[in-house]
């Protein structure tokens, strides 16, 4: 059985849980629901969840669900000893992130890239390297510049509305990553 390793980051506590930085922790819970992902304890400075997958062809998939608890401009400490534990490479990762380059509303994955400023991608890329697979969760850019402030806001009503569509529209892109 082969095996993946999915990241959402964020950051962890409370008075974060609803901030646009946190569309990585959203996403990855909404996975775990679907899943039936059951905890898999704390390592590597994360919590973990695990899940089987089966894909279109009939393979099975032991997927490992890493949320750091780091702080986002840390989750490179997170993601790259559960890699090596796991003996897997980047390949073989999936990690999902706020990104203000898409306007609120559109998600897309790509491979590769640069970081554009989001720190957790800067230190997911410091700890391994930039040739893994993203899903970006749009969040805008803010009216006026103030990016963190912004990041680092909770999603507005109207956007709260529309977050349920829109994770569903995230886990159609996991679940197409996870396919041959």
């Amino acid at each position: 059985m082969s095996i993946r390793l999915i990241a959402g980051l964020g950051n962890p506590g409370p008075e974060y849980l609803y901030h646009r930085h946190n569309a990585g922790f959203m996403v990855l819970d909404w996975f775990k629901n679907r899943l039936d992902a059951h905890p898999a304890g704390k390592k590597w400075q994360s919590e973990l969840s695990e899940a089987d997958f089966r894909r279109s062809d009939g393979q099975k998939i032991r997927l490992i669900l890493i949320k750091p608890q780091t702080f986002m401009n840390l989750s490179g400490k997170a993601i790259a000893p559960a890699l090596a534990y796991y003996r897997l490479t980047v390949s073989d990762l999936l990690v999902i992130h706020d990104e203000i380059e898409l306007p609120f509303g559109e998600v897309r994955r790509k491979a590769g890239g640069g970081h554009k400023g989001q720190n957790g991608l800067r230190s997911i890329m410091a700890s391994c390297t930039a040739d893994f697979e993203r899903l970006r969760f749009g969040v805008g850019r803010p009216d006026h510049g103030d990016v963190a402030g912004h990041v680092l806001s909770n999603f507005s009503p109207e956007e709260k509305e529309r977050l349920p569509s829109l994770l569903d529209r995230s886990v159609q892109l996991i679940e197409e990553w996870l396919q041959p």
